[in-house]
Parts: structure tokens; C-alpha cells; sequence
């Protein structure tokens, strides 16, 4: 895990700026709120506004992500409002995180956008239970929220907008479906039903830090699809937990609340979860944990029975959102899959065709989103894969075949990469056989989604012009494939 976290390629630094970026927006609205009288339940509340609209947001371009961070605080304000009014009314509050909790899940159905105005609604919820706020502070937490979207929004697109130079890269939209055969719907009932367990368990176990256990399941249901990732993610969560805790132990519960060290670790703990979000949810999860202990910390309130009952209560947020996604309306691995593996496929098709296109002499033709969104997509099969390649996994038959798919998923973006790089070279020419090469390509993918055979390659393994051995490795690739994906087995796919 270590190696996966600070060895991890970080192409351009993208992750070390958006970490960096986080920091300093995070920081400044907590001065801001600071220096316009908040006190400190204002101060984490606009910490945690600034926090998830600097990590939410992630529209493909720069309008569509000021569009959503304009619209965070007209779902979070309303959200804030409802759960101090119905502070003092259990029953109404916790119907109404639990609708909450369903909505936010169904609204991700809208793509980027609707999954981060549902996790800001979910966590702004969450928070007025945190701070068991009640209506008299509502004016103050409004000022908070507003007063930190504001400059959390200064820092991502006036002081540090690093993405200006960066090509937009489309998030891919889910797969599709209509009633409850789509994945939103599904999600978002089991999502619901996970909740409603873990919040009478979790009340059970505490009448005050019960929102714990729903937070926990929630959190798992962040973007998974699957029941194999839905359970992934709730074994990292709770691994991820427990190492926070210990480390709590160690840091947190000696400095007593120390305001000066605390804000120091709190900025370490902003940068860990920003910087290790995209590689290892589990070290994810032990920064957020940890930053909740030395939030705790400053309240006056952390002590070492306050962490055992954070594990207790992640442990049954975990385990509603594994229940949940076992006999709830299940989403199986193999659906999720087969659909992400052939939309990676018809990509790979898509951007040969423009490469191709562009060699051909049509200016218009450009590759470079399309690879892209082939990355995204690349991304999302090895996160649906995730459960079949876990070294927890007994079934080491369809583990190699996953890897194998994987492997060579990754040969093909390697070989469509070098491509697109020739077809913007000005000075490469259009060669009469790469029409030939891409027509097999475009046949290649049609048989490994539609059942029929993976043609072979006509070009030589020597070929010299760059072009053509890009090609040449797309279709290797794609005959390649067609072994693993067509292992016997009860999917036509990898299986699960």
C-alpha cells in the first residue's frame, strides 16, 4: 500500500497540485471564517464546504464545474436548515437523513454533476449532526458555507486554475437503464435500506455519534457500482479506519486540542486525503479519520473510548452496505464489467478511427479526447475488476484472467497513446495501409463484443512507420484479448 500511494505515477504532478490546491483553499476559508467572527462550529463548518467543493466538483470542463460549485450551497443551505430545525424530533430527522441519503445516491444518475450536489448535500447533513447544531446558529453556518464556497472557489479558478492548460477529460456517464434496471435507482435504494440499518444499530450503540454508522455506509456506496466493489470498499473503509485509529492514538489524543499543531496535522490530514483519493481509498480513509480525531481534539471531547466507538460504529455502516448490497436488488461484478470492458473496446475502435482520420488529411479529426476518455474508462474496468484481483480473492482462475484483461487494455492505451502523438505531427503522411489496418481494428472490436472472430493482423511485426506499429500493437492486443474474455465460464467476459 505504500508503494501504491508514493510511487504511483503522478503524470504532470496533477495530484500533487490538487492536494497542494486543497490545502491552501481549505485554509483560507478557515481564516476567512476566523476573521469574520465564526466560532468554531462555523470554522469546520466552512472548512468542510471549501473542503468538498474542492473535491467533489469534477465536470469535464471549467463553466461546468463553476456551474456546480455555484449550485452546492442552494442544495447544501436548504439540507443545513432541515437538519438543525428537526434537531430535537428523532424520528423526523432521521426519516429525513435517510431521504438524504436515498436522493443523493439517485441523483448521480445526472452524471458528475449530480453526484457532487448529492455528496454535499449528504455531508452537510452529516455535519449539522457532528456539531449538533440547532436553529439559532443557522445564520452563522449559512455565513460559513457561503463565505468559503466563495473562496474556496477564488483559489480553484482565479489564484491556482491549473486545469486551463489541461485538455477536458470526460468523466464517463454510467451505464444505462430505465426503472430499476439502472444502477442509480438500484444503488440508491440499497444505499437507503443500508442506511436505516445502520442508523438503529448505530443508535444503539450511541445516542450521539450514531450518524457515524450511516456515514460509514454511505461512504461505501461512493462511487461503486457493483456488489464486488460496494464490498471491496467497505473492507478498505473499515482497514482504513482502523489504522487512522491507531495513529490517533499516537497523535491526536496527546495534544489535547493544542491549537497549533492541531491546524498543522489538519493541513497534512486535507493534503493526504486530496493526494491519496485517486490510488488507495484505504489511506484515504485513514487521513479523513484521523482529521475527525483532531477535529474532535479541538471540541474537547477525544479520548481513547470515543475511538473504539468510531471503530464499533464503522463497522456497522460497513456491514449495512455489504447486506444491503447482498440481498438488496444486487448489482453482480459480471454486469458491471462486461458493460465498462465493452465500452473501453468501442473507444479504442473510436480512436483509431479519428487517428486514422487525421493521418487521412481531415483537420477536424482530433484523437485527443477520445484518449481520454479511453483512460476514464480504462479506470472504471479496473475499478470494477477490483474485486476479482483482491488478494482476498480464492478464485485465482478468473483473478489471472482479469489481470490478463487488464494488462492488455493497458496495451492498447499505450499503443493508441503513441498513435494520437503521430497524428498530430504535422509532418506524418497518410499510408495506403492504414485504412486496411483500421478497418481490422474496427472488426476486431466488433468481435470481441458481438461473438464473432478476431480477424489477424496483416501487418508485419517489423513494420517501421510509426503509424502502422501503433496499429499493429492496437491488434495484437485485440486478438490477445479474445482468449481471456472468452474463457469458459458463466460470463462471456472476465466474469464474477
Amino acid at each position: 500500500m505504500l508503494k501504491r500511494v508514493f510511487m504511483a505515477p503522478d503524470p504532470g504532478r496533477l495530484r500533487l497540485r490538487f492536494a497542494a490546491r486543497a490545502v491552501l483553499g481549505v485554509g483560507l476559508a478557515v481564516v476567512v471564517c476566523g476573521l469574520a467572527g465564526h466560532s468554531l462550529a462555523g470554522a469546520v463548518t466552512g472548512g468542510l464546504a471549501a473542503l468538498l467543493a474542492l473535491f467533489t466538483v469534477t465536470d469535464a470542463t471549467g463553466r461546468g464545474q463553476a456551474v456546480t460549485t455555484v449550485l452546492l450551497p442552494a442544495v447544501g443551505l436548504p439540507v443545513l436548515a432541515a437538519a438543525a430545525e428537526l434537531h430535537d424530533q428523532p424520528v423526523a430527522r432521521d426519516l429525513t437523513f435517510l431521504a438524504v441519503v436515498g436522493a443523493g445516491v439517485y441523483v448521480r444518475r445526472w452524471g458528475p454533476r449530480g453526484h457532487s450536489l448529492g455528496v454535499f448535500a449528504f455531508m452537510t447533513y452529516f455535519v449539522a449532526q457532528f456539531l449538533h447544531a440547532t436553529p439559532r446558529q443557522l445564520p452563522e453556518l449559512y455565513a460559513a458555507v457561503l463565505l468559503s464556497v466563495l473562496t474556496a472557489s477564488a483559489v480553484r479558478f482565479g489564484l491556482w486554475c491549473y486545469e486551463r492548460r489541461l485538455p477536458p477529460a470526460p468523466a464517463p456517464a454510467p451505464p444505462p437503464g430505465t426503472g430499476l434496471a439502472r444502477v442509480t435507482t438500484r444503488q440508491a435504494i440499497q444505499a437507503t435500506t443500508g442506511a436505516g440499518f445502520a442508523l438503529v444499530v448505530g443508535q444503539l450503540l450511541s445516542g450521539e455519534r450514531w450518524y457515524w454508522a450511516v456515514g460509514a455506509t454511505w461512504w461505501v456506496f461512493v462511487n461503486t457500482t457493483s456488489r464486488g466493489e460496494t464490498l471491496v470498499r467497505g473492507f478498505r473503509r473499515v482497514l482504513g479506519t482502523v489504522m487512522g485509529i491507531g495513529l490517533g492514538l499516537l497523535v491526536a489524543v496527546p495534544l489535547h486540542g493544542a491549537a497549533v499543531p492541531t491546524a498543522v496535522l489538519l493541513a497534512v490530514c486535507v493534503f493526504g486525503i486530496f493526494y491519496t483519493a485517486a490510488v488507495s481509498y484505504t489511506w484515504m480513509m485513514l487521513s479523513v479519520t484521523v482529521l475527525a480525531e483532531l477535529l474532535y481534539g479541538l471540541l474537547g471531547v477525544l479520548d481513547p473510548a470515543l475511538l473504539a466507538l468510531r471503530f464499533a460504529e464503522t463497522g456497522v455502516g460497513a456491514l449495512g452496505a455489504v447486506l444491503a448490497v447482498l440481498f438488496v436488488l444486487p448489482v453482480t461484478t459480471h454486469t458491471v464489467t462486461d458493460a465498462w470492458i465493452r465500452r473501453a473496446l468501442r473507444c479504442v475502435h473510436a480512436c483509431t478511427a479519428e487517428a486514422a482520420a487525421r493521418l487521412a488529411g481531415d483537420e477536424g479529426a482530433d484523437p485527443t479526447a477520445r484518449v481520454a476518455e479511453l483512460e476514464q474508462l480504462i479506470g472504471r474496468v479496473r475499478l470494477s475488476v477490483a474485486p476479482l484481483v483482491h488478494p482476498l480473492n480464492p478464485m485465482l482462475g478468473r483473478k489471472r484472467r482479469a489481470r490478463r484483461v487488464l494488462a492488455l487494455l493497458d496495451d492498447c492505451a499505450r499503443e493508441i497513446r503513441g498513435l494520437a502523438a503521430v497524428a498530430a505531427d504535422p509532418e506524418a503522411s497518410h499510408d495506403a495501409r492504414l485504412a486496411a489496418a483500421c478497418w481490422r481494428v474496427e472488426a476486431g472490436v466488433e468481435a470481441l463484443t458481438g461473438g464473432g472472430d478476431v480477424p489477424e493482423s496483416a501487418i508485419e511485426a517489423t513494420a517501421t512507420e510509426p503509424a502502422l506499429a501503433h496499429l499493429h500493437g492496437v491488434e495484437r492486443a485485440l486478438a490477445d484479448l479474445a482468449k481471456p474474455l472468452r474463457a469458459p465460464s458463466r460470463s462471456p467476459l472476465v466474469g464474477a
